[in-house]
């Protein structure tokens, strides 16, 4: 008896077959298990998602990568990313997959009690049902030392080094398939973060009042110096499996029932070392602001199906991921999406200059794509934490919008009056987050457009 082929054997012969284009538009609108058909998914759709029959341990249910990347206290950075001299702790080649086990910081954080045995627990949650990992991050990381008020909250897996990348050149990371590992999530809002903020001077931020701040001024435990005591909110969010295994996110909406919504996973962080850094705590590798090498990039639409281009800066590129999500609407106001830990699989490949093999904007700047849309990105200081911080939506706005036209014009053929034109006419630019110090916008620009 012939073996089966793999999903990654089934997916490429369908490219063959049929392809990548029209592919990519078939699997599009049909799903099947552990998320979406093959890793495929539409920009705009929200394609329905499955859940497995049992929560993935680490090392548990089907690992489609080639290499396997877990998420051990040795092979994360809490807070930080990866600097441009740091040890990769995987090495693959060009154009092979990975598969890693990410771990959500929510349950995790200091102001959740650093126990999510203990957390989840109170939410219900059985304790074979929490994840060891993350169990063991909370318990057992020492490779820097944690500081609530200052460091970020991301669990970092990576780098990933990818033979051949060098500076100049372009990775390509293609997003085959994302997995929740577990039946629940976590949305935070914190004091002094989200859309509705508090300033670090005490007022209100432009544009609403101290009576509009959430969380409300009231509850606001910093001066404490506890975390337990800060009066941050964090929303635990428990998924439903409907019929056929679909899988929803639900909150409670008061007395009049529930609220129930799509899960969408995407990963929130996806880079390339940018900086090199004092040492490992350097407020320049902070995991919150995204930057040129990409990082807590937060678009939605990169979701399965979708390829990310990051510009190298390091020989190896050094690739990391983290922040994985349930489920995220647009800006993610509250300053957290829907946190869920997932399986996550990537094709990670070098592209070189004048290869064609990614968009020219690309290797000077992060790029989106999706089987339905371009996605040209604008960020609002793209350096992160380097020569001071601005969150300037309008700043990402701008950006965006080149980056657009540039893309046209390069990659497209467009004059660039008549690209700026169809911009106006055409293409909706979406705020990607406004919580993450640096600000983001991206534009999202139908292929069916320019179709031949």
């Amino acid at each position: 008896m012939r073996k089966p082929k793999s999903s990654a054997g089934v997916r490429d012969a369908l490219i063959a077959g049929l392809g990548r284009r029209n592919f990519l538009r078939a699997a599009a609108v049909v799903t099947g298990a552990g998320g979406t058909l093959l890793g495929a998914r539409a920009a705009a759709a929200t394609p329905p998602v499955t859940l497995p029959r049992e929560i993935l341990q680490p090392r548990k249910g089907p690992i489609p990568g080639r290499h396997y990347l877990p998420s051990t206290p040795e092979q994360v950075t809490w807070g930080y990313v990866p600097a441009l001299d740091a040890h990769p702790v995987l090495r693959v080649r060009s154009g092979e997959t990975v598969t890693v086990d990410s771990v959500s910081h929510e349950g995790i954080l200091e102001d959740q009690g650093r126990d999510p045995v203990a957390y989840f627990g109170e939410h219900g949650v059985r304790r074979t049902d929490v994840l060891q990992d993350a169990v063991a991050i909370a318990r057992d990381y020492a490779r820097t030392p944690r500081d609530f008020d200052v460091d970020g909250p991301h669990v970092v897996t990576g780098p990933i080094a990818v033979e051949g990348a060098r500076p100049g050149d372009v990775l390509k990371v293609e997003i085959l398939s994302l997995v929740p590992r577990v039946p629940y999530g976590v949305v935070s809002s914190r004091h002094g973060k989200g859309a509705l903020a508090r300033t670090a001077g005490g007022g209100a931020p432009d544009g609403i009042t101290l009576d509009e701040v959430m969380p409300p001024v009231a509850t606001d435990g910093r001066p404490t110096g506890d975390p337990l005591r800060y009066g941050n909110v964090s929303v635990f969010t428990p998924v439903r499996r409907g019929r056929r295994g679909l899988a929803s996110g639900v909150m409670k909406r008061g007395r009049r029932g529930e609220v129930t919504f799509p899960l969408r996973p995407f990963m929130g962080m996806m880079g390339v070392a940018f900086t090199r850094g004092s040492g490992p705590t350097d407020p320049a590798l902070n995991s919150i602001p995204p930057t040129l090498g990409g990082g807590n990039i937060d678009i939605n639409l990169l979701g399965a199906g979708a390829t990310f281009y990051l510009p190298v800066f390091a020989d190896g590129a050094l690739f990391y991921t983290g922040d994985p999500h349930h489920a995220m609407g647009g800006g993610e106001a509250a300053l957290t999406a829907m946190e869920g830990s997932l399986r996550v699989t990537f094709r990670l490949s070098v592209c070189r200059p004048g290869s064609g093999d990614a968009p020219e904007v690309a290797f000077r700047y992060p790029f989106g794509e999706t089987p339905e849309a371009w996605l040209p990105i604008g960020l609002s200081d793209p350096d992160g934490s380097l020569d001071g911080q601005g969150g300037d939506l309008d700043t990402a706005m701008r950006r965006a919008v080149v980056n657009a036209l540039d893309f046209l014009e390069q990659d497209q053929g467009m004059d660039r009056a008549v690209a700026y034109a169809y911009l106006s006419a055409a293409v909706n630019f979406e705020v990607s987050q406004v919580v993450d110090r640096t600000t983001g916008v991206h534009g999202v620009i139908p292929k069916e457009h320019f179709s031949d």
